[in-house]
């Protein structure tokens, strides 16, 4: 008997399809193995907790008796004290103690006073207020003074001096001192100078001067080799007046204005510098410009 052959639906055969797959996979499952499932945890057991009793410590054992020693220990003798005698009263040292034993204090012989040749030269120069003249004194003075000793014997002063154009002292003002011996001392030099040249300009020399008494310095030389260059123009206030005096311009308050007659002032010669002198102005330079430049200023 044949059947005829009709045409399956598409649907169907998708059904068939799919149910043949999904018998496939299972028996593969089945042919690797049951699928294990996860078993569940098991409940943690309750902690128990266990006190131990308290052990007391062991008893202390007394410990034996100590023999008997066969000689007793002798008592030591007192040892006697010497009595302290007592210190007796001190009396003030005076301004001219002597040092101490073992030590040496500075000292600083006095510099050689000013020659004949150098005091005339002195006469002469003009140049800065006479500076060659006020060096000279101060030079004059300190070499009368004595050598100078470390300790209380040393120090400064300052003095105001008006010398009168013949060469005699007309005033001598201290204006500071840092030690009374060293004052005393300038001012008994002062009295003690010998005559002196007349002033180089022939009017009355007036300056300040400071003595150092000191067992390292002695002053410092000046250097005369600048002394033609004229003088840097000081400030002034153009605007200040003090309503009493009759005002005046800036420009006639200038100190370095030329001359009328229009003749420059001649310069002399001031000489080879000492090597002293050179050297304190190298020293004096440095302190006022190199000290800035290592400290980074401009």
């Amino acid at each position: 008997m044949e059947f005829p052959l009709t045409p399956m639906p598409i649907v169907r055969f998708r059904l068939l399809l799919a149910l043949a797959l999904s018998l496939g996979v299972h028996a593969s499952l089945l042919a690797l193995g049951k699928i294990q499932t996860p078993r569940p945890l098991a409940a943690p057991e309750p902690l128990q907790l266990v006190i131990a009793p308290v052990q007391e410590p062991p008893p202390r054992v007394a410990p034996p008796p100590a023999e008997p020693q066969a000689h007793a220990a002798r008592p030591r003798p007192a040892i006697p004290t010497p009595p302290v005698a007592a210190e007796p009263e001190r009396t003030p040292l005076p301004d001219s103690a002597p040092p101490a034993p073992g030590k040496t204090p500075a000292t600083m012989a006095a510099p050689p006073a000013p020659t004949a040749e150098e005091w005339q030269l002195a006469a002469t120069y003009t140049l800065k207020n006479s500076k060659r003249y006020r060096y000279n004194w101060g030079q004059q003075v300190r070499s009368m003074m004595g050598t100078a000793v470390a300790g209380e014997r040393q120090g400064l002063v300052r003095f105001r001096v008006k010398i009168a154009p013949d060469g005699t002292l007309a005033k001598a003002d201290v204006l500071w001192s840092t030690s009374n011996v060293v004052e005393k001392l300038a001012l008994q030099a002062i009295r003690a100078m010998p005559p002196l040249p007349p002033t180089p300009t022939g009017k009355p020399l007036v300056f300040e001067k400071t003595i150092a008494f000191l067992p390292f310095e002695t002053g410092w030389p000046p250097i005369y080799k600048y002394d033609c260059l004229p003088d840097p123009p000081s400030f002034r206030n153009r605007f200040a007046w003090s309503g009493a005096s009759p005002q005046r311009t800036a420009h006639a308050d200038r100190e370095d204005a030329a001359p009328a007659d229009g003749a420059a002032a001649e310069c002399p010669d001031p000489g080879p510098d000492s090597i002293e002198a050179e050297e304190k102005d190298m020293e004096r330079q440095f302190k006022e410009w190199g000290a800035a430049r290592l400290n980074g200023a401009d």
